[in-house]
């Protein structure tokens, strides 16, 4: 345990306030936020306790329980949302709560959730890019040349740059926001589609944590707007002859396969030359059987997958050899920063919550992110 006394302290008008933060990342790593937090913050007694990411049921002493009011972690939940009476906000450091759900602090309570929604935009967006332009130059050809120590000589003449190809970014998320940016600097024409209408100018804002200087903040890059929840909405963008489809949608019951059969025909009929499919949200979100079979009988042109489902991917899964693919483990939102940028979200709702104003990144239950 780490940071601030070894328990609150308790009774009296001094009684001060139990930050409780459970991550896998070891104290140092983070020092100086957390000493900035300290100073602006002497009301909270911070407690750090440093857990592996797959250790889900740490036991912490019943004080912490009970007196806990503000509690960071990556996926680590109390059991039972009744153990945390004085709990008032959970802060997650990671993106995605698909794992959340069946959980008691989730189903049984109301306290406030929050995600760590925009840490990752430019990592993110910068694999997109890297993986796009890997498999649009051919560049694994040319590299494996190069360990056989082979010159191929003239070549390239097949290869499309970015200019003038159109983007289709499924989850106009902070993620979905940095891609267009970097992509509309390259020249590409992009389309955002949302499950919800975003007609007005307010309703495109991005109201979420944003790293400065990245994303699309006012909801002005993309050319045209999709929405929608259901298959024939779905549709309608996915005819719209994208060259380059990138999945960010979170995962929920209704984004499950969101990907199979008939969107793949679609995608196949709209666009000729073939569309790059990229996912760098959840394995589940595509039908990954079909999507070996689009591979295999190119319906779409390849795939870039930072995910796949089941991860670890088995070995003798067919994904591992269809043509045209490129699959890392899950590694896309990895920076160095990531833990600093975490942090500033506690940080930034801390402040709120002592401002009384709202919390930044917060989860609606009833969507499941």
């Amino acid at each position: 345990m780490g940071g601030g006394s070894e328990l609150p302290a308790t009774g009296g008008a001094s009684k001060r306030e139990l930050l409780l933060c459970v991550l896998p990342w070891p104290e140092e790593s983070f020092k100086k936020i957390w000493e900035d937090i300290a100073k602006e913050f002497p009301q909270y007694d911070l407690h750090y306790y440093e857990t592996k990411a797959d250790r889900g049921k740490i036991q912490l002493p019943e004080e912490v329980y009970k007196d806990v009011v503000i509690l960071a972690t990556l996926n680590w939940v109390p059991q039972s949302a009744s153990l945390v009476p004085s709990l008032e906000l959970v802060q997650f450091y990671s993106a995605g709560l698909n794992h959340l759900p069946d959980k008691s602090i989730y189903k049984d309570s109301e306290i406030p959730l929050a995600t760590a929604s925009g840490v990752h935009g430019p990592q993110i967006a910068e694999w997109v890019v890297m993986m796009n332009l890997v498999h649009s130059h051919d560049y694994t050809r040319f590299y494996d040349a190069q360990k056989r120590k082979e010159w191929l000589g003239f070549g390239g003449l097949n290869m499309r740059d970015q200019v003038g190809q159109r983007v289709g970014i499924l989850g106009y998320g902070s993620i979905g926001r940095q891609v267009a940016r970097v992509a509309k600097a390259m020249g590409s024409d992009v389309l955002a589609y949302t499950a919800s209408p975003r007609h007005t100018p307010e309703s495109r804002r991005d109201d979420g944590f944003i790293v400065p200087g990245t994303g699309d903040p006012d909801g002005s890059i993309p050319s045209k707007w999709y929405s929608g929840l259901d298959k024939e909405s779905l549709h309608d963008f996915l005819k719209q002859e994208l060259d380059l489809l990138v999945i960010c949608v979170p995962l929920t019951k209704d984004t499950t396969h969101l990907l199979s059969s008939d969107e793949f025909a679609v995608l196949e009929k709209s666009n000729p030359l073939g569309t790059y499919v990229v996912n760098i949200a959840r394995g589940a979100i595509i039908d990954q059987p079909v999507l070996v079979k689009a591979l295999e009988t190119k319906q779409i042109r390849g795939a870039a997958l930072d995910v796949t489902d089941p991860e670890p991917l088995p070995q003798n899964d067919p994904l591992w050899t269809a043509p045209n693919v490129l699959i890392t483990p899950h590694v896309s939102g990895s920076t160095t920063v990531y833990v600093e940028r975490a942090f500033q979200i506690l940080h930034e709702n801390l402040r709120r919550r002592r401002d009384g104003k709202k919390f930044v990144n917060l989860v609606d239950r009833k969507r499941g992110y």
